[in-house]
């Protein structure tokens, strides 16, 4: 047994050799070793999210936008790593105040030994790299169709340096709310809430696309031009969500990952029945886009509640988010908030909802297992926890909201945020990079003057 360890640590070290002083234990050092191999492996799976986003934004708009959608997520993706290492990072993990972190690990520069953790490793600095990333593509939804490319590449500055950064030192930074036992586990809030509220304000901003809402309030539906990348993108996200959620736990030894990866399958499936029994119900027909927004909405209320609630917990918490984006979906459409992905529901409400519910299903043992919080008011904790996670959600929300909104008044009155009507109309493919995505169809089209071509 001991050979086949000393063996097994040999070929860690190969693999890994940044771990080879990890521990004069053997058994430490492999457990650090497949620890910091779980946690690279999520970082990929996450990053590989940003596929899943493109495509699902690219089949929920229009033929004439698709090369620009899928060309800016990649660019701001780009971007968002290179302010991220330059302060980002140091502006969560660090000390600070307990509002915001120091400047201490500024222009990032990874340990080049782990001692007993992988904090402050490059693996680390990468898996919370994903996230910040996710929760910026998240907000790109508010922003699909009509805005300007310039916009985004002034707005991912700021959502990495005064929007992300705080919210996340504020809950896993050693901030205020952490300090208070705010449950968050994978980000409901730090990523998806965020990310929506972000949206919510560009889409209040840049107003409702040209041919959206008709002057007596009615409704023109504007259909994605591809379900099937739709339906991909779903599957992608989901498998990635596995590193998202699960690749939370930054370790292997207990196989607590499993446990966590089981709710969030079981909570994705819920959502997805769910949503799609919703739409038979009330639409008279099996709607695939709310399906597949349902599964999403699933996925996003179990990012929070994944580590301390029970099964069947999971299920109700997918039920209740895959139902509901629903009808939040055609609140903000009567309200006139044009949200061309579906991101303020599926992102913003179901990120509430899936914070909140920690609050009623936290389990005593789990909430001792991961050490954030107590239990919920179902298993006897009170309205404790519940409270904490009104207030958490609130606070978060609102102050992503009001950042975002100040920032994009000030680049409107400075720049402008909108595309004018004629490049609109053209589509943003031609008039922000000179060609299609689609050109042999756009030729065939015409000019691609067309409001839903």
């Amino acid at each position: 047994m001991v050979k086949k360890m000393l063996y097994a640590t040999g070929i860690m070290s190969l693999l890994f050799p940044t771990l080879a002083f990890a521990a004069d234990d053997p058994v430490a050092t492999v457990s650090l070793s497949l620890d910091s191999l779980w946690v690279m492996v999520a970082a990929v799976l996450v990053l590989l999210m940003q596929g899943g986003f493109i495509l699902l934004e690219v089949g929920s708009t229009r033929m004439k936008n698709a090369g620009h959608v899928a060309g800016k997520t990649i660019f701001a993706t780009g971007l968002c790593t290179l302010v991220f290492w330059a302060v980002g990072y140091s502006l969560i993990f660090t000390e600070g105040t307990s509002l915001l972190g120091g400047l201490s690990e500024a222009f990032f520069n990874p340990s080049k030994i782990v001692e007993g953790g992988i904090a402050g490793t490059s693996i680390f600095f990468l898996f919370q790299l994903a996230f910040a990333a996710v929760s910026l593509s998240i907000a790109w939804g508010g922003f699909a169709e009509r805005a300007k490319l310039s916009v985004y590449l002034i707005f991912t500055i700021i959502f990495g340096v005064v929007i992300y950064p705080v919210i996340a030192h504020w809950i896993w930074g050693g901030g205020w709310l952490a300090s208070h036992g705010k449950q968050d586990f994978a980000g409901s809030t730090v990523v998806h809430l965020t990310g929506a509220a972000a949206a919510l304000a560009a889409t209040i901003l840049l107003k409702p696309r040209i041919g959206k809402y008709n002057k007596d309030g009615t409704v023109n539906a504007i259909q994605g031009h591809n379900q099937v990348f739709s339906t991909v993108s779903v599957l992608l996200l989901w498998v990635g969500w596995f590193g998202f959620n699960a690749g939370s736990t930054v370790a292997v030894g207990d196989g607590f990952f499993g446990y966590v990866a089981f709710n969030t399958q079981l909570a994705a499936g819920a959502g997805a029945v769910a949503a799609l029994i919703v739409s038979w119900i009330f639409l008279g027909k099996a709607d695939i886009p709310t399906m597949l927004n349902g599964a999403l909405a699933g996925l996003v209320a179990i990012t929070a509640s994944c580590a301390f609630v029970e099964p069947w917990a999971a299920v109700v918490i997918g039920i209740v988010a895959g139902g509901l984006m629903y009808f939040t979906m055609k609140f903000f459409d009567k309200v006139k908030v044009d949200d061309p992905v579906g991101v303020l529901s599926v992102h913003g409400v179901a990120g509430i909802i899936g914070t909140i519910s920690t609050g009623f299903f936290a389990t005593g043992e789990l909430a001792e297992k991961v050490g954030v919080g107590k239990a919920g008011l179902f298993y006897g904790g009170g309205v404790d926890q519940l409270v904490v996670q009104l207030y958490g959600v609130i606070t978060s929300g609102v102050f992503a909201f009001v950042v975002s909104f100040a920032a994009l008044w000030l680049i409107k009155k400075a720049i402008g945020l909108r595309v004018t009507e004629e490049e609109e109309v053209i589509g943003l493919d031609l008039s922000e990079h000179g060609s299609y995505g689609y050109p042999e169809q756009m030729k065939k089209a015409g000019t691609g003057y067309n409001v839903t071509g």
